[in-house]
């Protein structure tokens, strides 16, 4: 869809819908109310919109603090943090179609599209970027063209968080795959993969691989399947045309949950085990991989007697993929001065510099004077899995997909049943198409 310049029918149902929103926000920072009910702010200061919380929450206050040193103080920006999830991304679409939005704000990049689409978002420039010294050969080059939309910038990757394969040291080592170097051996292939798998089994006498799939867990299920599905040369966009077709190729889906139900039955994967302890089963050597997104390395590391690392996701199949999503910087619309426009850049700039502050909880950066620093390959365990985000592969554009969204939450869903073999691939193909129905024949209203 063109990116235009007036409401979208979603911003208008949001408008309409504002007054309804706006008591419910009466608590929340000062910045939120004055970016939805016209309260004044020093026209000096930067506000800031994210969703970090937890130890992501802290670094990120460490680097707003180091912008606030260098730019006039703590009057220089007020910054907000909402609820992870599609709450986040409701607010921030009601604040811009209110004609009060903040100046810059945090969006994972698959969700950018849709605020992209629905009018939401302004492009930023090359003239943008070279307001600070920035261009695209800065940055990942993976994000940077899965950001680029309808030939326009719209978004500014501050980094790549892979799904990735955490391994216990010590189980690994009774097992016979560390080399050397004390790190794990390579496990690309099918053959490779399987018999490491069970030579854990035969340390652990339980799982010798984790992958986190009941009490509500639908995220984990879809990263690990659908980093798989794109190891295939023959894998197909599993939904396409922003959402209005089905496309997945079902062979390809059918022998990637195949695969992994073998795996249950052989007592090799665990059937059912929520996200929590899927996760303490790696540190506490009762597995030896566990299956989930960088951050949780920072869990590990609060783990009393941990011997952990991490590695990329083994190539089983035709080609490396590691499902990813990005953190980004975005505009949402609104009118900027010159001034304005370099005071939201040299932010961004601030950030971006920062980055070795934000790596330290995991995600891999974008901006490369950072990335290819000496400084981050001595990093660990970050730099053993950090060229999964050269490879990274983003959810399908839809406007009902991307992080924590619908079709994340369906699809999701009935993968983790196919784990717990309480259905099998063709039921849960049959009950995907079913959901995903009533989706894929609705408009969208962006």
């Amino acid at each position: 869809m063109a990116h235009g310049t007036g409401l979208s029918r979603r911003g208008f149902l949001a408008a309409g819908l504002a007054g309804l929103a706006l008591p419910a926000l009466a608590g929340c920072a000062s910045s939120v109310s004055a970016g939805l009910v016209g309260a004044q702010l020093n026209p000096k200061t930067l506000v800031y919109w994210n969703l970090f919380g937890g130890g992501d929450g802290s670094r990120m206050q460490t680097m707003e603090a180091g912008y606030q040193k260098g730019h006039g103080g703590a009057s220089s920006l007020q910054s907000t943090t909402f609820a992870w999830g599609n709450p986040y991304y409701s607010k921030l679409t009601l604040a811009t179609v209110g004609h009060k939005p903040p100046d810059v704000a945090i969006s994972h990049l698959t969700r950018a599209k849709p605020l992209w689409d629905g009018g939401i978002l302004d492009p930023i420039t090359d003239q943008d970027l070279a307001l600070v010294g920035l261009q695209a050969s800065d940055f990942n080059q993976t994000p940077w063209k899965a950001q680029q939309t309808d030939g326009q910038t719209i978004a500014i990757p501050l980094d790549t968080h892979p799904v990735v394969m955490f391994y216990n040291l010590d189980v690994l080592k009774k097992a016979g795959l560390l080399g050397s170097d004390g790190l794990i051996v390579s496990l690309d292939g099918m053959d490779k993969f399987e018999a490491a798998l069970a030579a854990i089994h035969n340390v652990t006498k339980g799982p010798a691989l984790t992958i986190a799939n009941v009490a509500g867990e639908t995220a984990t299920p879809w990263r690990v399947f659908t980093t798989f599905y794109n190891q295939h040369n023959d894998a197909t966009p599993f939904i396409s045309d922003n959402g209005a077709k089905l496309t997945v190729n079902w062979d390809v889906f059918d022998d990637v949950t195949s695969r992994l139900q073998s795996w249950v039955k052989k007592g090799w994967v665990n059937s059912g085990l929520d996200y929590a302890t899927a996760e303490s089963y790696v540190f506490t050597g009762k597995t030896g991989f566990y299956f989930e997104g960088e951050w949780e390395l920072t869990t590990g590391q609060l783990v009393k007697g941990a011997h952990f690392d991490m590695a990329p996701i083994p190539m089983l199949y035709d080609k490396r993929a590691a499902q990813a999503d990005s953190h980004t910087f975005v505009l949402p619309k609104k009118d900027r001065t010159p001034e304005q426009r370099q005071q939201v850049m040299t932010f961004i700039k601030s950030m971006l510099e920062q980055s070795m502050t934000w790596a330290q909880g995991g995600h891999v950066p974008a901006y490369q004077p950072i990335a290819t620093s000496a400084a981050y390959h001595k990093l660990t365990p970050q730099a053993h899995y950090a060229s999964a985000a050269q490879y990274a592969v983003y959810d399908d554009p839809a406007w009902y997909g991307g992080s924590g969204s619908t079709f994340e939450g369906i699809v999701g869903a009935e993968l983790g049943l196919v784990q717990q073999l309480v259905h099998t691939p063709a039921q849960a193909r049959q009950s995907i198409t079913s959901q995903l129905g009533v989706y894929l024949n609705t408009p969208s209203p962006l």
